[in-house]
């Protein structure tokens, strides 16, 4: 459960969201919900918990100081990540937030450095520019997909068709399946749920259209 109480707030959107990975998704901003959203997509992502330690810490005066991270997210130790860690503590800011006030925040991101190294993890700053991606806008289309059933019926149809294609458009699977185009829309659910599972392929640094090259996927990228 997160250590602090997410405060009303009339500068950023505060709320709460569904998880499959976290008992209790709080945010505090647009852009840590946005970061919420790559970690529920991230296939080596386990878990994560959203405030998740208080860590103590000492001003120029040696007065007591705590400081709450953002998120603490375990990935899957047979995943490549950097470094090797695979428990790393997110602390998510704008950067122009950064820039005004990193007098005030360098000591806590000190701290927090020195929590993650003695607990062998990894602290890591996050802003706009890694998280507002391409691939965080992929994410937010297909994560609903994966939320729903997928239709055996058309999980073999398309899978099959792909194989024989090896690599196509999604327009020309679709086309390649059937010709009316009422019964191509009924697939496209189903299409997409499979993309969004990794069991299709395609880059997901780039924008998702219909015109986007697919092949069959591998259970990680």
């Amino acid at each position: 459960m997160p250590v602090r109480t997410i405060p009303k707030s009339y500068r950023n959107v505060t709320g709460q969201m569904a998880s499959k990975k976290s008992s209790n998704v709080l945010y505090e901003s647009t852009l840590e919900r946005d970061f919420f959203t790559l970690l529920e997509f991230d296939s080596s992502v386990i878990n994560y918990d959203t405030q998740p330690v208080e860590i103590l810490w000492f001003d120029s005066l040696d007065n007591r100081r705590t400081y709450t991270p953002d998120v603490l997210v375990q990935y899957a130790p047979q995943i490549p990540v950097s470094c090797n860690f695979t428990n790393i503590i997110y602390e998510i800011k704008y950067r122009d937030d950064l820039r005004e006030n990193w007098s005030e925040y360098r000591p806590k991101f000190k701290a927090a450095i020195r929590y993650a190294a003695k607990n062998q993890m990894r602290f890591k700053l996050v802003t706009e520019v890694e998280i507002r991606t391409n691939r965080m806008e992929n994410a937010r289309f297909l994560l609903p997909f994966l939320n729903k059933e997928l239709d055996e019926t058309h999980e073999v149809m398309i899978l099959e068709k792909l194989a024989q294609m090896r690599e196509c458009s999604v327009e020309d699977l679709l086309v390649a399946i059937f010709h009316d185009k009422w019964l191509r829309a009924e697939l496209i659910p189903s299409v997409w749920h499979l993309v969004g599972s990794r069991r299709i392929g395609t880059d997901l640094n780039l924008p998702i259209t219909m015109d986007s090259k697919i092949w069959m996927g591998l259970p990680y990228e």
